[in-house]
């Protein structure tokens, strides 16, 4: 099979970063910046000649790192200090550990407007399993993949879910899987899984969350090696979560994702339910509205029912920001008339109008028939 330039490129960086590696274990701290610095040249190059690629971020991130670690090896060089070192298993691990959420959100399935579909299904999927495995002798589906336009309320689903079990909550994000020691990347994504099989051993579900998964397990026209690797690798641990007779391991898998295309075939079957979460109607626009203002003071003319009109096609988060900036106009009065003395007036109509007026809808109307098109081709809730 051909090699792509882009991927011989990525090759020669990977040997530098190795030859790095062993010089600094063995303490020859000046050699081995001189290869990082030649890892981070050969990287640069790619991303100049591949700047559309897929993980081009994460390459500039590795550059940055490299230049900054030849700057602590050189350091170490001239003064005999130790900065760190060369064997990455405990980094890795504590990477691991800090992706779990020590602290959850609290928030449920109540504090989310509308999008009953893709909560029934997530109840089907993992909370009714959870709750009665007996009741499952066939399996149940550990993959769900969320997908549709951005700020439509898909991390608030996998943020509730978790609190809806009582479990474990791991989120990931391509910086964070993606490492910057070339081939580490794939250790990473196998120590995610380890981690979430020992969490669930002690008898807590646990959900892997893993946000804008096409810009790491996407397909792309220009990939390299390491996103294969980490791509194959993920599959390989989807397939041993979803193998027969794995019925007693709660470990599931939430992705989501704001460009489906993107996922190829083998990805897309490993994630049983896929599930369409669309721009709120005007049942929850209202919702979302009352949501939003629980906690300011609001002035008798507001009208939910006129606001979600005026919205149509806008996301939750877009009227998210309708409600801060029309309540910070009432800051802003306060401190212009007072310094900040007293209470702010209540938010009026009007305050909500205005921001209507400044703030657009964030989703383009084209694009919500490409996420219907794909919908209709690959839906399974």
């Amino acid at each position: 099979m051909a090699v792509s330039s882009a991927e011989y490129l990525e090759n020669i960086a990977r040997g530098y970063v190795v030859q790095a590696l062993k010089l600094e274990r063995q303490g020859e701290y000046g050699k081995a910046a001189k290869y990082y610095r030649k890892a981070s040249s050969v990287l640069r190059k790619l991303v100049q000649l591949y700047p559309d690629m897929g993980l081009v971020h994460v390459y500039k991130e590795w550059i940055v790192s490299y230049e900054r670690r030849a700057k602590e090896l050189e350091a170490m060089d001239r003064e005999g200090l130790r900065i760190g070192g060369g064997d990455n298993s405990q980094q890795v691990a504590s990477e691991v550990e800090n992706m779990i959420v020590k602290e959850k959100s609290g928030v449920t399935f109540d504090d989310i407007a509308d999008l009953e579909e893709a909560k029934e299904a997530i109840k089907e999927a993992i909370i009714y399993p959870t709750r009665r495995p007996d009741l499952f002798p066939l399996g149940w589906p550990k993959g769900i993949l969320l997908f549709g336009p951005p700020g439509c309320g898909k991390t608030l689903l996998a943020a509730a879910v978790a609190n809806e079990i009582d479990g474990y909550f791991i989120e990931v994000d391509s910086a964070s899987i993606m490492s910057k020691w070339l081939g580490e990347a794939e250790k990473k994504v196998s120590a995610i899984f380890r981690k979430a099989r020992e969490l669930a051993a002690t008898g807590k579900p646990v959900i892997i969350f893993m946000d804008e998964v096409d810009s790491l397990l996407g397909h792309f026209s220009n990939e390299v090696g390491g996103e294969v690797r980490v791509r194959n690798q993920f599959l390989k641990e989807m397939d041993g979560l979803n193998s027969k007779g794995n019925n007693r391991e709660f470990v599931y898998v939430i992705a989501a994702t704001n460009k489906p295309w993107r996922l190829d075939i083998g990805f897309i079957r490993r994630f049983q339910k896929r599930i369409y979460v669309p721009l709120p109607n005007k049942e929850a626009r209202i919702k979302l509205f009352k949501l939003f203002t629980r906690k300011i003071r609001l002035a008798p003319d507001v009208d939910f029912e006129e606001l979600a009109r005026r919205t149509e096609g806008y996301t939750g988060h877009d009227i998210q920001q309708i409600v801060i900036r029309a309540h910070l106009r009432t800051v802003k009065e306060l401190f212009q008339r007072t310094g900040g003395k007293g209470d702010a007036r209540p938010v009026t109509m009007q305050d909500f109008l205005e921001a209507i007026e400044v703030i657009r809808p964030s989703v383009a109307p084209g694009v919500l028939s490409a996420y219907e098109s794909w919908y209709e081709k690959y839906k399974a809730v």
